[in-house]
């Protein structure tokens, strides 16, 4: 049975990165996997989307609209967004963080309210601020690792070897801290 991971954000919230540390590790426990990444206006603070399909064998990396196992969102608005990609049955992990984009602190638009509570009532969702919860262990840029915990959680993944995962995938500066990272966010769920 194929299951799929959706990683949403905006550039600059490391989205590639967790979904690059996500499919090392499916790959070390010897599934097929396959991920697609879409940039978008990323480097301008745009919506940056990866997925990540594993299995027994999976045939596409690219996720169908209602085909998403778990959602997870580093941003608000980036959540209600893709949220049609997510199965009924699905889980969102939603970070609580705002990032107001460009026609919204140009006052072209006005930022959606209610998103949590909107998608709360639609599907089952976790709401964390992974951002804070990121900086307390003095790791703010680690809300990305802090989420990739969460969804190893829900997908009942935690046999892997992530301490590993990481170390293969982050500077060698920051690999204890983004490896706290994950076990915070492991534990939050």
């Amino acid at each position: 049975m194929t299951k799929s991971i959706l990683l949403v954000g905006v550039g600059g919230q490391g989205t590639i990165l967790a979904g690059k540390i996500l499919t090392t590790g499916l790959l070390a426990a010897g599934y097929d996997v396959k991920m697609s990444e879409i940039h978008g206006m990323s480097q301008r603070g745009g919506s940056v989307s990866t997925h990540v399909r594993y299995g027994d064998k999976v045939y596409s990396a690219v996720i169908e609209k209602g085909g998403a196992d778990v959602l997870i969102s580093f941003e608000q608005m980036e959540a209600m967004r893709w949220l049609p990609y997510l199965k009924p049955t699905g889980r969102a992990v939603i970070n609580s963080q705002v990032i107001l984009p460009q026609s919204v602190l140009t006052g072209q638009k006005a930022y959606p309210q209610g998103i949590l509570e909107d998608i709360s009532g639609k599907v089952e969702t976790t709401v964390l601020n992974a951002t804070e919860e990121a900086a307390k262990i003095g790791n703010p840029r680690g809300q990305n690792v802090l989420l990739v915990g969460t969804a190893v959680k829900l997908l009942g993944l935690g046999d892997i070897d992530w301490k590993d995962i990481i170390a293969q995938n982050v500077r060698e500066q920051f690999v204890q801290m983004n490896q706290r990272a994950f076990e915070v966010g492991y534990s939050l769920v």
